[in-house]
């Protein structure tokens, strides 16, 4: 099946979870493979099977060398037990995930082949090249760009919120989780990547060391009977792949040249994954 017909049958089945930003109403019908609302306005999917929502292009820090980067770190298991964690707090009966900051996709496709449901799931992101290369995937997601500040979802159209590393619009969440729904937000702890930051950054750095103290205070705020579980685990980190890992990850950005020259030849054998699992049942 084509992407673009892949793409017309999910949205056909799923009509109702998408909502016209210019009148926030859910769209009422489909001709070929326009999306058309009660007052008429349209919504084309492209040739990809996806859906840009966004109303002009938003450059963004994740080209298309970072991305891949990206797809290849993960795709050899780097988020792998993080994936994992997510799995283990999600209700195991299908579900309708909404993915948020989905990047290229492998976190959702690993957590959708670890659950072997019915589960409806959509991914989206702001990087048109990330949501590209999502949709790239074997994969039963549907994939969209928009905007974190104002999805184009309808109200309780999600049983399950997923964040690996994203930021939040709590608002948001608050509007498109259905009753009885499960956020899960993954937020980095202060082990993550260390051994990358502490090489990067020298020690009078502010970034040599991470604290997630306000990303949690925050969360918790919102959701106060919310819970709390830290993982970590050493990842053996591929030979042919060390230099993706420093470049998939925005660590390098505000290094110095030499710095990032310097590590690219110095391989590490291993790297610490260290995160907070923060689950919501509402």
């Amino acid at each position: 099946m084509k992407k673009i017909d892949k793409g017309i049958s999910f949205v056909t089945q799923n009509l109702k979870m998408f909502r016209c930003l210019v009148d926030n109403e859910p769209y009422d019908h489909m001709e070929e493979h326009t999306l058309v609302c009660p007052h008429g306005h349209r919504l084309d999917l492209n040739k990809k099977g996806s859906l840009y929502f966004l109303n002009k292009a938003v450059n963004t820090e994740y080209d298309d060398s970072m991305l891949a980067s990206r797809r290849k770190v993960l795709t050899a298991g780097l988020f792998d037990g993080i994936v994992q964690a997510v799995y283990e707090e999600l209700p195991s009966h299908p579900q309708r995930i909404l993915d948020v900051g989905t990047g290229e996709g492998t976190p959702l496709k690993r957590l959708l082949d670890l659950r072997k449901q019915a589960d409806t799931a959509i991914g989206f992101d702001i990087s048109k090249a990330g949501v590209n290369l999502a949709t790239q995937l074997e994969s039963d997601a549907f994939f969209a760009v928009a905007d974190l500040a104002n999805l184009p979802f309808t109200d309780a159209s999600f049983d399950s919120i997923v964040e690996f590393f994203s930021p939040s619009a709590y608002g948001e969440f608050k509007r498109v989780l259905a009753p009885g729904g499960t956020l899960v937000k993954i937020v980095p702890a202060s082990g993550y990547l260390h051994e990358l930051r502490e090489m990067l950054y020298p020690v009078d750095s502010p970034k040599h060391t991470y604290q997630n103290d306000k990303v949690v205070q925050r969360f918790m705020e919102n959701y106060p009977t919310a819970t709390q579980r830290e993982i970590s685990y050493k990842w053996d980190i591929p030979s042919d792949l060390y230099v993706d890992l420093l470049h998939m990850t925005p660590l390098h950005w505000g290094a110095r040249p030499e710095t990032q020259a310097m590590a690219e030849n110095t391989p590490l054998k291993q790297v610490t994954v260290n995160v907070v699992v923060m689950t919501y049942q509402h």
